[in-house]
């Protein structure tokens, strides 16, 4: 794995910024049309993510629960009979003293600091940046299990089953003795494990998809010379040779939510007042980003955190509106939230991030690569939603529950840049990815469709002396 600094040459290094700039546009597209791009097939997989016009909210979260629990159920008990033969397998209601048995059902960890009524304030953009980073562990938290008819305190001897490195919502089987009087003692653990993962055709050459998120064009630490420098490289107008050849192999792009950020100063203006068409340049910037892009190659857009979007999950596409020039293009897609496709049998599936920094505040000692791999182990997306992560009250299915085994897995607006290739059974292979935000790291993530190597590039737009 490498990593490739883009930045402004200084004259020992090679040819200068400005003179690349001043080079006619019709010689770097000629430059750039030399080279065809690759392409490859692709099949959108995220239909379950699409609410459709008709949403009801009259709906308690107790059936999501219910349904998560309900589809869930057969494969823990699966595992249970393959690793505890013999062990009956009962309800909670049915545990006795003194016997060994094995319980299913949905876990929930009481925390002493976990936020209530501060969620209303967490509304106000300075409280929720100062409660952003905030982790909600303590030493006092502790382990329920709950099922249909019944609920039951644990005391785990496992080192899995930990109050630190688990989260509310998680489907599970634990095997144990219920304590005269007392709490259930576990002295094992099953998790649903990884979900059966499709066959994946190898292609004979190398394409990529390109994953970044965080691009912040409202944020006014924005560097749009920095952007620019990322477009320049994906449309193939940027770099040598070999720079624009690996750009020609860029299949799919995947701009992984926070694209635009908070428009606070819109939001604060005055209707009526002239000053509104200045707080709209950071739309019309990302629309002329998205609208070059697009021209060059395929683009899919998610919505993330501060987007112009719904905030529960998952959440729905951008407006086309916020699009006029990008969104007459074929090329260009607007996409859920999270979002799972296929580009020529590969299956991906990401998440603009919330998912994990909500698990991050209520764990302790596991990274965001940790978390993102607990996600299929646990066999689910969004494993703390709706209790502290909000989402659309679904009833008779839980979309988040993991059908298949996606062969790329990725996490957006993370804090910095991770990578890890997950092995499951049957031969799984899966690559995990944290995509850390632009804004802060300049960072673009390629991804071999061939090989499932990840390797980061790195966009500087300052000036280096020689």
């Amino acid at each position: 794995m490498g990593t490739l600094d883009l930045e402004r040459p200084t004259p020992s290094t090679g040819q200068k910024y400005d003179e690349l700039l001043s080079m006619p546009g019709d010689m770097m597209c000629a430059e750039a049309a030399a080279i065809p791009r690759a392409t490859c097939e692709y099949t959108p997989r995220g239909q379950g993510f699409l609410l459709g016009k008709q949403r009801s909210f009259d709906r308690q979260y107790a059936h999501l629960y219910f349904s998560r629990l309900l589809k869930l159920r057969q494969v823990v008990q699966q595992q249970v009979q393959a690793a505890w033969p013999g062990t009956p397998v009962v309800k909670i209601l049915s545990v006795g003293e003194d016997q060994e048995v094995a319980v299913i059902g949905t876990l929930y960890k009481d925390m002493k600091l976990k936020p209530s009524i501060l969620d209303e304030y967490a509304k106000q953009p300075g409280f929720k940046q100062a409660l952003g980073g905030t982790g909600f562990c303590s030493d006092d938290d502790s382990l329920v299990l709950e099922d249909e008819g019944a609920r039951m305190s644990m005391r785990s001897e496992c080192a899995e089953l930990q109050p630190d490195s688990v989260v509310t919502g998680v489907v599970l089987a634990v095997r144990g003795r219920a304590e005269p009087g007392g709490d259930f003692v576990v002295s094992g653990v099953l998790w649903a494990g990884l979900p059966e993962q499709p066959q994946r055709p190898l292609p004979q050459e190398d394409a990529y998809v390109a994953l970044v998120s965080g691009l912040q064009l409202a944020n006014s630490k924005a560097d749009m010379m920095q952007v620019q420098l990322l477009v320049d490289f994906l449309t193939g107008n940027l770099g040598a040779a070999p720079q624009q050849q690996l750009a020609a192999k860029v299949v799919q792009l995947v701009i992984a939510g926070g694209s635009l950020g908070q428009l606070e100063a819109l939001a604060a203006a005055n209707p009526y007042s002239r000053q509104q068409t200045t707080d709209m340049e950071p739309v019309r910037d990302m629309d002329l980003v998205m609208t070059e892009l697009a021209a060059a190659l395929p683009v899919d857009i998610m919505p993330g955190p501060d987007d112009p979007a719904n905030v529960s999950l998952p959440q729905q596409p951008l407006h086309q509106c916020l699009f006029p020039g990008a969104a007459p293009y074929s090329s260009f897609r607007r996409v859920t939230n999270p979002h799972a496709f296929e580009l020529d049998g590969c299956l991906l599936l990401g998440t603009s991030g919330q998912n994990i920094d909500d698990m991050a505040k209520y764990t302790r000692g596991r990274s965001r690569l940790d978390l993102l791999a607990c996600c299929l182990q646990w066999r689910h997306l969004c494993p703390t939603a709706p209790d502290t992560l909000t989402c659309f009250p679904f009833g008779a299915d839980d979309p988040f529950v993991l059908q298949q085994c996606p062969h790329i897995m990725l996490a957006a607006n993370q804090p910095e840049f991770d990578t890890r290739l997950l092995e499951g059974p049957g031969g799984a292979s899966v690559r995990l990815v944290c995509v850390p935000s632009f804004i802060t790291t300049g960072t673009l993530v390629l991804v071999n469709l061939r090989t499932l190597q990840c390797q980061p590039l790195i966009f500087q737009s300052n000036y280096t002396s020689s």
